[in-house]
């Protein structure tokens, strides 16, 4: 019986042997069946595209996001920590083959002749050739582990990329539509500005005539300059909101055209009876829990450095006095080996390490939990927001039509004598007070539709929410 027909069914079960160290099973994080602020539940959920910033059907910031994903410095920091991740998983698959060296050596030697036998010579040649190999026995599941920790290492970095690039989009977006509330708040501080230098002429001309006072004067003026100090601001301000977004799509001499709020529109509604079970798509959560299962094969790592290591050694090759016989098949030399080594004493040190990544385990738990509540309260809070602006707009819009109105009034009765200056101060503080609101409004919806986006993980492209099994290492 061949030797290898014994040897290589032995080898697969040592192989195949234990795996020391918990498998990996999913934590349990109650959560309500749907968000709050949601109708009853849905039978299915309208899919959202993964590129959801195109619900908003606006060519620029589609632009401005395709530029950011493609340019931002931190995006090409994400893509350089995938491949270093996964040049790890392929050094650890490499521990599961053995190695091989080839070594040459060549030395002339002269040994004492008093130690040699009469007529030696005592001057000598010795050239060695030889392939050497070892190879660790996975008896314990130490490589396999480590192994494991590093795949799921390597997709944690893709969810990082992933996470970076949500975060990316939606901090373009809402930059894009802060610097379109600019331009519509500048917008309506131009005309405040228009409206309060007419009514500074008119006030100095009836003051000429005798029919205004000074203080009418003085009001009228101060209220011209004020709305002309907030233009500045405003202008300034956007300007910063303009620089950021160049930062953000590494077009750093980026200039965006003055254009109003009012025809970017508003993405659909939330489909109703959202199930809380769609945060799990969240590329933070995934990443959270890849930390985890690394976390969890570490600790298989950590035990099996407290047993027993066993390992393989070869040696094939020749050796001889002379080149010139170096290569010739008598000259051929062997060894095989094995080799066992057992901790016998460290002063604790591998049991800490055991405790040490048993404790990162149970943060890393906790951490993934964690960041399911934060994910399951930050929809809902973008829910909130979102509901909350949209039922705001009308009021705003009526607020904006009544002190219009209100302003025409006061126009109207001071001209005619009937009310003092002060009425059409008042009334043109309101008016810039509701246009102000309502844009900030309207800037407020489209934010909290972003961050819903955010808070879901991006789109989602089926009906089937995720449902929390257990998952063992592969």
């Amino acid at each position: 019986m061949k030797w290898h027909r014994i040897v290589s069914p032995m080898l697969g079960i040592v192989v195949a042997g234990c795996m020391v160290g918990p498998d990996y099973q999913r934590p349990a994080t109650p959560l309500p069946a749907q968000f709050p602020n949601t109708s009853q539940q849905a039978d299915a959920v309208t899919a959202v595209q993964l590129d959801w910033w195109k619900l908003y059907n606006d060519p620029l910031l589609n632009d401005l996001v395709a530029a950011a994903m493609s340019d931002n410095m931190d995006i090409q920091i994400a893509i350089a920590r995938i491949d270093q991740a996964e040049a790890i998983v392929r050094q650890a698959n490499a521990a599961f083959f053995p190695e091989f060296d080839l070594n040459g050596s060549g030395a002339r030697t002269r040994a004492n002749p008093s130690l040699l036998s009469a007529g030696s010579n005592p001057i000598g040649n010795n050239f060695r050739l030889a392939v050497s190999t070892s190879f660790e026995i996975d008896f314990w599941g130490r490589l396999r582990r480590a192994a494991e920790a590093a795949r799921a290492q390597a997709l944690g970095s893709r969810y990082a990329r992933d996470v970076i690039a949500l975060t990316l989009a939606g901090e373009t977006a809402q930059t894009y539509f802060a610097l379109r509330s600019l331009d519509a708040q500048i917008i309506a501080t131009r005309e405040t500005l228009r409206t309060r230098e007419e009514a500074a002429t008119l006030v100095n001309r009836r003051a000429r005539g005798g029919v205004a006072s000074e203080l009418d004067v003085a009001q009228a003026e101060g209220l011209r300059a004020q709305a002309a100090a907030q233009l500045r601001v405003l202008i300034r301000v956007r300007e910063s909101t303009e620089h950021l977004l160049g930062t953000l799509t590494s077009r750093l001499d980026l200039h965006i055209a003055e254009a109003g709020l009012d025809a970017i529109p508003l993405p659909p509604q939330p489909p109703a009876g959202l199930p809380s079970a769609l945060i799990e798509r969240r590329p933070d959560i995934r990443q959270a829990e890849q930390d985890l299962i690394a976390a969890n094969a570490q600790i298989g790592v950590a035990r099996a450095a407290l047993l027993p290591t066993i390992s393989l050694t070869g040696d094939l090759g020749t050796q001889s006095a002379s080149l010139s016989s170096l290569l010739r098949y008598g000259s051929r030399i062997w060894s095989i080996g094995f080799g066992l080594a057992q901790p016998i004493f460290d002063a604790g040190r591998r049991q800490a390490v055991v405790e040490q990544q048993e404790a990162l385990d149970r943060e890393m738990i906790a951490t993934y939990q964690r960041s399911i509540q934060s994910a399951f309260r930050e929809v809902a809070d973008a829910l909130s927001d979102l509901q909350q602006t949209t039922a705001a707009a009308a009021d705003h819009e009526a607020r904006v039509v009544a002190a219009r109105n209100a302003l025409r009034l006061a126009n109207r009765r001071y001209t005619s004598g009937l009310s003092p200056f002060l009425d059409v101060l008042d009334a043109q503080r309101t008016v810039n007070e509701a246009e102000l609101a309502q844009i900030l409004n309207r800037q407020a919806q489209l934010s909290a539709s972003v961050a819903l986006m955010k808070a879901l993980g991006g789109g989602w492209s089926d009906t089937a929410a995720p449902t929390q099994t257990a998952s063992r290492p592969g």
